[in-house]
């Protein structure tokens, strides 16, 4: 199989209680496709970045065997920039700077060596552009996902639901479902938006947890792993997707109950994510490391109860 990731690639610059980094490589894009990278070999990135980008950062992409040929490199443009910082509560982040550069006039190209991808996933982008992508393919992949975010919500709410209309599985927190939906209830804000386009939904829920649904009322909900600290929690959601898109593209599976392995991996990968400031957890991960804490999951959720007992 093989996937294409759209989305920002990007200098972010971070602080939390633990400390803080100077410009260090981050963006939606980035997250996803190196996270999808360990499961799904034929991965593809598709972004923008200035000519300030160091060469060293896409080195780093192509050891983990991410195609990027889909980067395009704006001369005489800088890359685009976020900063932010975390208080102790990790759920409450304030942005400091926000400064788009080449990402503000981003055309994607679709290269041709991109074009039979079977699997694809649209970052956090101005929904129009989400579309376009979908549109350049010359054949709609077998399965597209997408993210998406509150402040789409609120500047394109028409041109969202339209985007929204044409994945199979949009992926969005708990507050952006209750936004999205109008609905308070994540069950009821589930079934309405389901009822709009998309075949599945994931509800991220931060620390705790994920939740899967599908249109035939089908519901799966995934703990995150207990860790004693959280270090840095940018790209945790992004991390997730990719985990989760990557697994599918490399089993091939899209039944519910490989949907719920998928699932599991997203939650995996995002608790590396949170260890580490940026990407730096993620760039070393073993396979090994996987697979413990994989079973450190399956221990959490595992149960038998013996209905004689009751």
């Amino acid at each position: 199989m093989s996937l294409t990731v759209v989305g920002t690639v990007a200098f972010d610059a971070i602080e939390t209680p633990f400390g803080k980094t100077d410009k260090i490589i981050g963006g939606a894009g980035t997250y996803v496709a190196l996270s999808a990278s360990y499961f799904e070999k034929n991965t593809n990135l598709i972004s923008v970045v200035g000519d300030d980008f160091p060469q060293d950062y896409l080195n780093m992409l192509k050891k983990h065997q991410i195609d990027i040929r889909g980067i395009q490199i704006k001369k005489g443009e800088k890359t685009f920039f976020w900063s932010g910082k975390y208080h102790d509560d990790m759920n409450v982040r304030d942005t400091l700077i926000t400064e788009l550069n080449s990402l503000a006039t981003f055309d994607p190209v679709v290269p041709d060596a991109y074009q039979n991808s079977e699997y694809l996933m649209l970052g956090n982008l101005t929904p129009s552009i989400q579309r376009l992508v979908i549109n350049r393919m010359n054949k709609r992949p077998k399965f597209v996902m997408m993210d998406t975010m509150n402040f789409w919500m609120d500047k394109t709410p028409e041109d969202l639901k339209k985007t929204v209309s044409t994945v199979d599985l949009l992926c969005i927190n708990d507050e952006e479902a209750q936004q999205l939906s109008g609905e308070q209830s994540l069950l009821s804000a589930a079934e309405k938006i389901l009822a709009d386009g998309p075949s599945f939904l994931i509800i991220k829920k931060g620390a705790h947890g994920a939740l899967l649904f599908n249109k035939n009322g089908n519901i799966f909900s995934a703990p995150a792993l207990p860790l004693k600290s959280v270090f840095d929690p940018t790209g945790a959601g992004d991390t997730f997707a990719g985990g989760f898109i990557g697994y599918l593209a490399k089993t091939d599976d899209l039944s519910f109950d490989n949907m719920k392995n998928a699932l599991i991996i997203g939650s995996v990968m995002a608790s590396f994510n949170i260890e580490k400031f940026g990407t730096e957890r993620i760039q070393n991960l073993t396979k090994k490391e996987i697979s413990y804490r994989v079973k450190k999951f399956i221990d959490l959720t595992s149960f038998n109860i013996d209905e004689n007992s009751l």
